[in-house]
Formats: structure tokens, sequence, C-alpha cells
């Protein structure tokens, strides 16, 4: 299973803004700078990380962006399947499948049992867990 850049860019946001104190305000422009990622691409990643309430958006000259809830309460599961747009490991796994062996064949049991059990252990995980060494994150990042 590999993730789409999107999915990455989604879950480096989201370590940066948590590794960030809870009152600090983050900015497009930081996060495209430490990550040397398109400002274009990141404004959509925050959009839709805010219409599934990761974050909250404060507007203003001094505006920015933080965590909408805990780290604690953000399942990286949850943010993965919200973030990609399919899990269509291969052809058969979409239920518009024309292979002509779908009907017999055994590996599209096997391919969907693997992806659960992939997405099930990102449900174990949660953004508290990726940013437990704050500190090295902060420095890492360039963070005060």
């Amino acid at each position: 299973m590999r993730l789409t850049n999107y999915t990455d860019y989604s879950l480096r946001v989201l370590i940066y803004i948590g590794a960030k104190d809870r009152e600090e305000l983050s900015n497009i422009k930081e996060i495209a700078d430490v990550y040397g990622i398109s400002k274009n691409h990141l404004m959509k990643v925050i959009h839709q990380l805010g219409k599934n309430g990761y974050i909250e958006t404060i507007r203003g000259r001094n505006g920015g962006f933080r965590l909408a809830r805990p780290a604690s309460k953000i399942v990286i599961g949850e943010v993965v399947r919200n973030m990609e747009e399919d899990f269509y490991l291969v052809e058969c796994l979409h239920e518009d499948s024309h292979c002509i062996i779908s009907p017999a064949c055994k590996l599209r049991h096997i391919l969907h049992q693997a992806l659960q059990a992939y997405l099930h252990v990102l449900d174990q995980y949660t953004l508290a867990d990726l940013i437990i060494n704050k500190n090295d994150l902060k420095e890492m990042l360039k963070l005060p």
C-alpha cells in the first residue's frame, strides 16, 4: 500500500502543527518552507484538514491555523481514510472491476483483508503518538 503525497502532506502538516504549543498559530508559508512543499498544494491540504475538523482556521492579519481538537483525539487511520481518494490496491477491489477472473479469484479477498489489517494498525495510533518526541521535532522543524 502506498499513500498519496496528499495524505503524506496532510500527516506532515498535522505533525508540524501538533509539535507547536496549542496557542501558537501556523501558516502555509512556514510549513511550505520547512518541508519544501508547494504552497498551492498545501492550501488544498489545509482546506481539507479544516473541512474534516482536524484544524481550525483563524482569519485576520495575524491569523493562521491550529489543531481543532487535542492530538490524542486525531486518529491516524481516520485521517488516512479521509485524505485518500480510494484504496483500490488493484482493479478487482473496485466495484466496477472488469477483470474476467474476479468471480473465481481469491486475490480480491486476500488484498481486502490486507488493507483492513493495514488500516487497523493505523487506527491504533493518534497524532499524540506521532508527536510524543516534541522537543526533537521542534528542533528539526526549527520551531521555537
